[in-house]
């Protein structure tokens, strides 16, 4: 499993869905999917987003060897 990071590509409002996405293994659209869904039931959905947009780092860029 890839470490949970937000990655510097494919981010839509903060990364969080990415890399959740990258994380298990699916596509970031069907975790979006699932995120627009489970926001129709009761919880902190949007709270648990904002939690992990703080507290997850942003990936690191590329380093080129010279």
């Amino acid at each position: 499993m890839a470490a949970l990071v937000r990655p510097r590509d494919g981010r839509m409002i903060g990364g969080v869905c990415a890399a959740l996405a990258r994380r298990f293994g699916t596509s970031a659209t069907t975790m979006r999917v699932m995120f627009l869904v489970s926001c129709l039931l009761p919880g902190p959905q949007f709270l648990l987003y904002l939690a992990l947009w703080l507290l997850l780092p942003s990936e690191k860029p590329a380093t080129t060897a010279w």
